[in-house]
């Protein structure tokens, strides 16, 4: 069994809870309040600015050319979506970005420090495994999404983007190294990456679950 398949088994029962989350049902049946995916908008490009800067850093990490280039890409391309928030949905959905409105909130911060914590100071393997997460789960859930959302869904033009076939293609490549890097690897290696996989998939939870209930830091 690949890696990645085994990653997968791990925390298909997480993927499940989150198919089911509130913020996941009522974005497919365009019923999710306003607010709340407004909420989710800012921290969602707060998040982005971080993630691509933890992507170019495995990049910067990584032996292998091609690696290092897809890394760079894929840093670079979140850059490119984080700007796409603001030019398009930030108009379209309204969304307020200033200072006080859209500064990271806890979760969020506690997901972008995870990351780049875990790109800077663990094995290259282990980072490639915690950003993974973001990629793969995406995807399986635009891909839910797509399938199931109601006609004139509100929010169909950003349900699109986790859709489409260029994104999968990054997602595969994702994966693609993930295997390579635990091929050849040791086993304790594989175990740290199970783990930093799980940890990252349940702060994917955790990002949707703090943009329903909108949480914030306490004043």
């Amino acid at each position: 069994m690949r890696w990645s398949n085994q990653a997968w088994t791990n925390i298909a029962p997480l993927y499940d809870h989150i198919i089911a989350m509130p913020f996941i049902q009522e974005l497919k049946a365009g019923t999710l309040p306003l607010k709340k995916f407004q909420f989710y908008m800012q921290q969602d490009a707060r998040y982005l600015e971080h993630f691509g800067r933890a992507l170019a850093y495995i990049g910067s990490k990584s032996v292998e050319n091609e690696q290092a280039i897809q890394f760079f890409d894929f840093g670079k391309n979140a850059l490119i979506v984080e700007k796409a928030l603001h030019e398009t949905y930030f108009k379209q959905f309204k969304v307020v970005d200033a200072h006080e409105d859209s500064a990271i909130q806890p979760i969020c911060h506690h997901y972008i420090h995870y990351l780049k914590s875990t790109a800077a100071f663990e094995p290259i393997e282990v980072a490639i495994a915690a950003v993974l997460p973001c990629f793969w789960i995406y995807k399986e859930v635009g891909d839910y999404i797509v399938a199931k959302a109601q006609p004139n869904n509100p929010y169909q033009a950003w349900i699109d983007t986790y859709s489409g076939e260029d994104f999968a293609k990054g997602v595969k490549k994702a994966i693609a190294f993930a295997d390579k890097m635990a091929d050849n690897s040791t086993e304790e290696i594989r175990i740290q990456m199970w783990k930093a996989f799980e940890k990252a998939s349940q702060l994917e939870y955790q990002f949707w679950d703090a943009a329903y209930h909108t949480i914030r830091w306490k004043e």
